[in-house]
């Protein structure tokens, strides 16, 4: 578990020093995950979350591709019950909600071979993804009480898909740090390899004490995405 905290905070510095050093432009999105194949027949919840990019550089004519780093969580399941705070204070209810995340972290190309007002492209994608369950107890006010990581694995993924950008709003204007936004649409497909993971219904509670019903398979997933992608500017020039 240590290993897996480590790469997770490693991707995420890694992620964030990128974005305020070197992009050229950002983007935000919030998407629907669909389990598919094996993973499918374990999880049947659509997942819902969002995800974060940060390009290198923007794409040209002469150099219509550009590389970068995405991050993106999702939500695949939750659960949630009122408790007794003790078996010694059973008039304080607090609430236990438990939670089964996907955080993933991948290295993106993307190739735009227009630059027009309408940018379709295609993208290729490798990296991984931390999966876990977390159980937080809330009391009133919503303030977390405790929390805990009932379970997680790390599993690598690789794969693409394909987008198109609708051209939201320009500047003419050099001296604007922002030189476009675009409405960004997009669908992508993951292979994920083997991992272990919880669902809905796999924490049981049997008289005091804990049992995890783990589940096991590859993890391959089908999102789709929309948001928006600001442009900043351009290390060669031109727009």
């Amino acid at each position: 578990m240590r290993f897996r905290i480590f790469i997770s905070f490693l991707f995420t510095w890694l992620i964030l020093n990128f974005a305020e050093v070197n992009a050229q432009s950002a983007g935000a999105n919030f998407l629907l995950g669909f389990p598919m194949n094996e993973f499918k027949d374990n999880v049947k919840r659509t997942g819902i979350g969002f995800g974060l990019q940060f390009m290198l550089f923007n794409p040209t004519p002469e150099y219509p591709y550009t590389f970068g780093i995405n991050l993106g969580y999702i939500n695949y399941g939750w659960e949630s019950r009122q408790e007794p705070f003790s078996s010694t204070i059973p008039d304080v209810v607090v609430d236990v909600n438990r939670t089964n995340n996907i955080v993933n972290f991948h290295v993106i190309s993307q190739i735009i071979p227009l630059q027009g007002s309408v940018r379709p492209y295609i993208e290729l994608m490798l990296g991984g993804s931390y999966i876990y369950t977390e159980t937080k107890i809330n009391g009133s006010g919503s303030e977390d009480v405790a929390s805990s990581t009932n379970f997680d694995d790390w599993a690598w993924s690789y794969g693409g898909g394909c987008g198109v950008q609708f051209e939201l709003v320009s500047f003419a204007d050099p001296q604007q740090k922002v030189t476009s936004v675009f409405l960004d649409f997009k669908v992508r497909y993951l292979y994920g390899t083997e991992a272990e993971y919880l669902k809905e219904g796999s924490v049981i509670i049997n008289h005091g004490q804990v049992i995890y019903e783990v589940s096991k398979s590859k993890t391959d997933l089908l999102t789709f995405n929309l948001g928006a992608v600001v442009y900043f500017g351009n290390l060669f020039g031109g727009n």
